[in-house]
């Protein structure tokens, strides 16, 4: 795995990908005035836009959700990528050649490698898909037409057909530049006696392409049933190819997933396909492995994003015990999400690829509407076993379920599923099978585990958890001071003479440090650099957020903003600081009158004077 990316390839990336061209791929933007954009925004629902693009810091920022960052985190967000592969993303559109540094030693030879894999398997997805028009191909394109699929479907999902020779691949990636250890080490070819050959011969393929759309490995599904070899062969694991850790169709879905925060999870490629012809475009599938841990995570990441707001998971099974199997695996899964889990399984046991082909697409999308929980379906596929019409049928059922009942996160929730066993057993005792759920539930704790309570962080407000009045006249100049300071930092020499002191809430207080830490506005050469620089170093992301917000949020000022109004505006906030300090002076005087305290009353008074006599020098620059 390559390392850390350099900081200043990640400085380049951010300067040579301007962010208006890159939200401008998503949303339409207009001029809202003042340097900036304007449109709807992407991630949630509404009629008025509020999402600004700031293209002079290169930054972004909603005030209806309360987001923003700069190009970068917009590329996460939107493709939900990981920040390294956002980077590599716009890296690549960019044309930037990226570097990368792990324990002190440069790994570039590494991410050269990476990226020599990635372009060979570029070329002979190209290779196969064209190859997939020959007339070799007859049993390929039959295979397709047999299920209800045409050639539109074949191009949306990049299939190809590998022919049924020995090097056709090796020899034409070979003509290519690559070499043969290349194509063995990406899983593209099989090391023989004689040499390299190609490892997928007379097959059907299905590219597997890593959510940023870069090919990595490809599915293969036999045509003669003649010939030796499995029904499907996948990419071996390889350098890129690694089947834990990707999602078939993800590229395609996850914009869908992350907008309509619904995952439909289905087992093989056929019906991914099927799905999306279907409209439900957030279909994915595993990749000639089970759906486990890592899967969770890439979904997890999808459906909440930074809101901490769960989504809605479908899987498909099949209606056979194979499918049953599937399902509990799943539920073994399910503990990774916070969103709610379901599951969808065709009476006929039809998957979605033969539904939409006997049936019609809208079956598919019935299928997929009226999914059951996961939770009742797997309540129910245990009760099955069962016989509900005796007595003691109807006991080792209850003991089955509630188990199932006792591992539900949600107390509520696991109430209301207590009921519904209650009724679905026919036991007639709602009291009786609620506290044999809670036996289940101590008797978990007692073995090691711990109650889930399915609470959720809750996102914090833009000027983080500490009380922020802005009808605060103190807090709305402070605010103001800080937004020309990072909007501005050229007209702001005054601002690094500011201490604690001077801001009365703790958000204010924060940022002021960090901006010192940072060398002060005096630091800030680039402007653009310097407010990344402040970003990059917010210890939280409620402080990263609050920056963003005041770097792009207009000033309240009538015309052009220049020096002297920022000096007024700075001066201001000095003045009211000191008039604060004045103040707690003269009180603190007062208590001490009559007192034998007299040493401390002279040390008081002298703090006094001087504190006055800034005042006055204060008052008479910002005069002039």
């Amino acid at each position: 795995m390559a390392g850390r990316i350099r900081d200043e390839d990640i400085a380049l990336v951010r300067e040579r990908a301007p962010i208006a061209d890159v939200v401008g791929e998503y949303l339409q933007l207009r001029n809202a005035g003042g340097g900036s954009l304007k449109g709807l925004c992407p991630f949630h629902d509404e009629k008025s836009p509020s999402f600004n693009v700031t293209p002079s810091k290169n930054l972004w920022y909603c005030f209806g959700c309360a987001e923003g960052g700069d190009v970068i985190s917009f590329v996460q967000r939107i493709d939900s990528l990981s920040f390294a592969e956002a980077v590599e993303s716009l890296a690549r559109q960019a044309g930037v050649t990226l570097r990368y540094e792990e324990g002190g030693r440069s790994t570039r030879r590494d991410e050269g490698r990476r990226q020599r894999l990635l372009e060979a398997h570029r070329a002979a997805a190209e290779f196969y898909a064209g190859a997939l028009l020959s007339p070799e191909a007859v049993a390929a394109r039959r295979f397709l037409t047999d299920r209800g699929f045409d050639r539109s479907h074949a191009e949306r999902f990049g299939l190809g057909f590998a022919p049924a020779g020995w090097e056709n691949l090796t020899a034409h990636l070979r003509r290519k530049g690559f070499t043969d250890q290349e194509l063995i080490d990406g899983g593209l070819a099989s090391q023989g006696r004689r040499g390299a050959y190609d490892r997928f011969r007379n097959r059907l393929l299905w590219p597997v392409r890593e959510v940023t759309g870069e090919v990595v490995g490809f599915g293969a599904r036999k045509l003669d049933p003649d010939e030796d070899g499995p029904k499907y062969l996948n990419s071996p694991e390889s350098p890129i190819f690694h089947k834990g850790r990707l999602l078939y169709g993800l590229d395609l879905a996850k914009r869908d997933i992350s907008q309509k925060s619904e995952a439909v999870v289905v087992e093989g490629y056929t019906d991914v396909m099927a799905c999306h012809d279907a409209g439900v475009t957030t279909a994915v599938a595993t990749c000639g492995t089970s759906f486990g841990e890592d899967h969770v995570k890439i979904l997890r990441r999808m459906l909440l994003g930074r809101s901490n707001q769960g989504g809605r998971v479908v899987f498909t099974f099949d209606g056979d015990k194979a499918g049953q199997k599937a399902a509990v695996r799943a539920f073994a899964e399910e503990h990774g999400f916070t969103s709610e889990t379901y599951v969808a399984v065709q009476a006929d046991g039809l998957d979605p690829c033969d539904l939409r082909f006997q049936h019609g697409p809208q079956a598919v999308a019935d299928l997929v509407d009226g999914a059951v929980r996961l939770y009742e379906f797997m309540i129910r596929n245990v009760m099955e076993g069962y016989d509900l019409a005796s007595p003691e049928g109807r006991m080792a059922a209850l003991d089955a379920a509630a188990p199932i009942v006792a591992s539900i996160r949600d107390e509520g929730v696991r109430r209301n599923y207590g009921a519904s066993l209650d009724r679905w057993i026919g036991t007639m005792d709602e009291a009786f099978v609620q506290r044999r759920v809670a036996q289940h539930m101590r008797s978990n704790t007692r073995g090691g585990g711990s109650p889930r309570t399915g609470n959720h962080p809750v996102p914090t407000p833009d000027a983080g958890e500490a009380p922020y009045d802005l009808r605060d006249p103190s807090v709305r100049r402070e605010r103001q001071a800080l937004k020309i300071a990072l909007q501005h930092p050229g007209l702001a020499a005054a601002f690094d003479a500011f201490t604690e002191e001077d801001f009365t809430v703790a958000q204010h207080r924060a940022v002021r440090a960090l901006i010192a830490e940072r060398g002060g506005v005096a630091a800030a050469h680039d402007p653009q650099v310097w407010l990344n620089g402040l970003r990059e170093a917010a210890p939280s992301e409620a402080q990263r957020d609050f920056l963003t917000r005041l770097a792009v949020e207009p000033i309240e000022f009538h015309g052009e903003l220049d020096g002297h109004y920022a000096m007024q505006m700075l001066g201001t906030i000095r003045t009211h600081s000191i008039n604060r300090r004045e103040s707690n002076l003269k009180s603190e005087l007062s208590r001490l009158e009559g007192t034998s305290q007299m040493e401390e009353q002279r040390s008081v008074f002298t703090e006094l004077m001087a504190l006055q006599q800034q005042k006055r020098a204060l008052q008479e620059s910002l005069r002039g």
